[in-house]
């Protein structure tokens, strides 16, 4: 037997083998943004990669011996994520579509396709572009290509993304720390179906839900969203189906396709359409029951808080221009309150940490200056003005990094007892390492204010106590106040009293019976 081990060896290594396994492209592009920002996003933004350095951005196929990366012939295009932000431009978009595509066409045919988007873009003259991003992939591609899509649970779920993807799934947690288990959770679905000979589901069942929320209020932290996405897995784990999905939608785009949604995908018809319609009745039920995941109130309030209390760290989320939901962030609105209130001049008095204000004028006179030198300049409201303009900061630079993917250049500027982080483009500050590479002791201080909306998971935790500030900007969290026109109505909970909606199934045909 043994001599014969080599030949076997050569056999299953052949290229006749490795033309056996499926040919899988990887190609999206994802963005958050915002149509109610007056900021637009750029093709830069969206920081690309093409083709085998896409597999860095996927552990579970960084290298040869990641766990999938042995299962099928991979032909990654184009992925390109950017910060939420404002509306793309329509040059950005099909500059970085017209790549994908280009890509798609030269290395084909192919089995299957992972389509790895976000599902809440806004694009300047485009609606739904998801929807159009993967019609023009089909078009190229064709219909019995096996489509399996991975998405943000504040994306989208057009019925045209839902028709021409096969197998979608998006994530089960907020905050997102299950993003990389959904995506792999989107490719070990699609090789299975390539691999067992069962291919696309036979049943694609799609609910619409009008009901539109922020993410704030939609924490699987808490009740009612802790119990209604617990039940997403059971019902996705039942023989016969092979994914179940809810997503919250994104609330701060006026968009028709702008709203929950329930699907479900798999091959028995009946548990199919119980599965999503029991989801869909459920999101539904509670939807009186949402509230902020964190305690809420206007900006005097929570800084009266913050200064008065004996815990600390207080955090503080100024929400409004959160540039991780897809605010500007550059809104001065709220940094020009703290910085007028008497506390903060006396340097006895409470230490204040505030991530961050872009103001790239100022950053290039403090690299002039130096650390350790005053600097003094503008700082803000180059983009979103509404609210306030820019800012005049005069203070003293702690510190300078350079290099960083998103912000390039940072410097704090200590304006009394206020460290103001000052970057060159905006960036968000989620993590501990943030600050602490610039110098910062977040634990230590007496308040932090941060550009967000709910805390990341490291901010959560070293939080002694937190309020929420319903600032004004782009991503206002009281929805009300926004100007939409294009919504489906009624829509909940701007039409409070709306009748109960039809929460019946949608039968979403193949993409290979579509003409």
């Amino acid at each position: 037997m043994k001599q014969f081990l080599p030949v076997i060896f050569m056999v299953l290594w052949s290229p006749v083998f490795a033309q056996s396994l499926p040919r899988v492209a990887i190609a999206g592009l994802g963005i958050e943004s915002s149509t109610f920002s007056p900021a637009r996003t750029e093709e830069p933004a969206f920081h690309a990669k093409y083709g085998q350095e896409v597999f860095g951005n996927y552990p579970f196929l960084k290298d040869d011996n990641a766990p999938l990366r042995s299962q099928a012939v991979w032909l990654p295009a184009v992925i390109g994520k950017s910060l939420p932000g404002g509306t793309v431009t329509r040059q950005a978009y099909e500059s970085l579509l017209g790549k994908l595509l280009d890509s798609l066409k030269k290395n084909g045919p192919y089995d299957g396709i992972w389509f790895d988007i976000h599902g809440a873009m806004s694009v300047v003259g485009l609606d739904d572009p998801e929807g159009d991003m993967i019609i023009r992939i089909r078009k190229i591609v064709g219909p019995k290509v096996l489509i399996s899509t991975s998405m943000d649970l504040h994306g989208n779920v057009s019925k045209r993304l839902a028709e021409n993807t096969d197998l979608i799934t998006c994530y089960r947690m907020a905050p997102h720390e299950d993003a990389m288990e959904t995506k792999e959770r989107a490719v070990r679905l699609l090789l299975e179906r390539l691999t067992n000979g069962k291919g696309k589901p036979k049943f694609k069942a799609y609910i619409p839900v009008p009901i539109l929320l922020p993410g704030e209020k939609t924490s699987t932290r808490i009740e009612p969203g802790k119990s209604l996405y617990a039940a997403v897995a059971p019902a996705a784990a039942q023989d016969g189906i092979i994914d179940a999905a809810i997503w919250v939608g994104y609330a701060w785009a006026d968009e028709p396709r702008n709203h929950a949604a329930v699907m479900v995908t798999g091959d028995d018809k009946q548990k199919v359409e119980a599965a999503a319609k029991d989801l869909a009745m459920h999101f539904w039920s509670v939807r009186n029951e949402f509230e902020f995941v964190a305690p809420t109130g206007n900006l005097k309030y929570c800084l009266d808080k913050a200064i008065a209390s004996e815990l600390h760290p207080f955090f503080i989320s100024d929400s409004g221009d959160n540039p991780t939901a897809g605010g500007a962030g550059d809104v001065t609105w709220t940094l020009q309150q703290i910085l007028k209130r008497k506390e903060f001049d006396d340097l006895n008095g409470p230490s204040l940490i505030y991530a961050s204000i872009p103001g790239p004028d100022l950053v290039e006179k403090a690299l002039q200056v130096g650390v350790g030198h005053e600097v003094e300049g503008l700082a803000g409201a180059m983009v979103d003005h509404r609210y306030a303009p820019p800012l005049k900061l005069k203070g003293m630079v702690t510190a300078i990094e350079k290099g960083d993917r998103d912000a390039e250049v940072e410097v704090v500027v200590k304006v009394g007892t206020v460290s103001v982080i000052v970057t060159k483009k905006r960036k968000p500050y989620h993590r501990e390492a943030d600050f602490t590479r610039l110098g910062l002791n977040p634990r230590g201080a007496d308040i932090v204010v941060v550009k967000i909306g709910y805390l990341e998971p490291e901010l959560y935790a070293m939080r002694a106590d937190w309020l929420l500030a319903l600032t004004p900007g782009g991503v206002d969290q009281d929805l009300q106040r926004l100007p939409y026109k294009r919504i489906n109505r009624p829509m909940f909970p701007l039409n409070k009293n709306m009748p109960t909606p039809n929460l019946s199934v949608r039968w979403m045909r193949a993409a290979d019976t579509l003409k």
